[in-house]
């Protein structure tokens, strides 16, 4: 195990590297000359010499990428040029609402999915089953935008029942108030494809030979689809669920912007509109290592699942 894992630690640095090498240039030769950005339409020759000396664009490609590998080394990307805010401050003081919104999202949404796949094992092929996935299919052809207008209308707005927009400083006041309406939401629009997916994973366990085997041994249906199908069903599950993690740290865009939640989406939309690289870049950065580190994660997930799974 421990050879393993340092083999994966050490073939994440060229990935990294990689990404690193991709998002400077991308930066840098398609993002445009930022001096002209900050300098705004009002400038002149000599404003924009400065702020480029400042920013230390007017360095060779080396030296800039080597600035670019220090501050990835020191989690230090400077400060935002819409704001000044330091972009460190930006994140970590974003990231506790998105956080807020999308962990009981993630798992609401997961346990509920597989709780209904497994369900739907029982009656596969029935009409039940039948209606559910039509009803999946239509929840999935419905827009996002159609949940956060019909649910702040209705449920915010009409009857009161949450507040249509609005963020505490009091966590349990965010989690118990503000964040159900969009965590409701989200697992509306979410649980649909979860559903159909989780279903396939279920029901392409259920034909297969041990579980015909374990019938003829006399085992129950229940026992058969709640441990047998459902541990070797939770291989795809994981994966499916693990990939997804990296996207906690953007957020949920539209539900943070319809809803005035001050995350991390919110942020990266302020940042695209503003043209602010600074925090686009490490937010970018960050979404990179999350990701190799989640698939890391997975596969030590896939051995505890299944210890036929070896770390080779």
């Amino acid at each position: 195990m421990t050879a393993y894992l340092l083999r994966r630690l050490w073939q994440m640095l060229p990935t990294l590297l990689g990404v690193i090498i991709l998002v400077f240039f991308l930066f840098n030769w398609v993002g445009g000359d930022p001096a002209y950005i900050l300098a705004g339409k009002m400038s002149n020759a000599e404003q924009i010499a400065n702020i480029r000396t400042q920013l230390g664009i007017d360095q060779p490609y080396y030296v800039q990428l080597g600035i670019f590998i220090k501050q990835i080394a020191t989690m230090d990307f400077g400060s935002s040029w819409s704001t000044g805010e330091s972009v460190s401050s930006i994140i970590k003081t974003r990231m506790g609402p998105s956080m807020t919104i999308l962990i009981p999202l993630t798992l609401l949404e997961t346990i509920i999915a597989i709780a209904l796949a497994l369900g739907i094992a029982f009656i596969r092929g029935s009409l039940t089953d039948r209606l559910i996935m039509v009803a999946c299919t239509v929840g999935m052809s419905i827009s996002i935008l159609v949940y956060i207008i019909v649910g702040q209308y209705v449920l915010a707005y009409q009857w009161g029942l949450f507040p249509v927009q609005g963020w505490g400083d009091s966590l349990s006041e965010n989690l118990f108030h503000f964040s159900i309406l969009p965590i409701l939401i989200a697992l509306a629009v979410s649980i649909a494809p979860n559903l159909r997916l989780f279903r396939t994973f279920v029901l392409d366990e259920i034909n297969q030979d041990y579980v015909r085997t374990a019938r003829a041994k006399g085992l129950t249906e229940r026992r058969i689809v709640w441990v047998h199908v459902l541990r070797n069903a939770s291989i795809p599950i994981i994966t499916y669920v693990m990939s997804n993690l990296p996207g906690l740290l953007i957020g949920a865009f539209l539900i943070e912007r319809f809803f005035g939640i001050p995350g991390i989406g919110r942020e990266v939309i302020l940042a695209v509109e503003r043209s602010d690289f600074p925090v686009i870049k490490a937010i970018t950065v960050y979404v990179a290592i999350a990701t190799m580190v989640f698939n890391l994660l997975t596969d030590l997930l896939y051995q505890a699942v299944d210890p036929r799974v070896q770390m080779k």
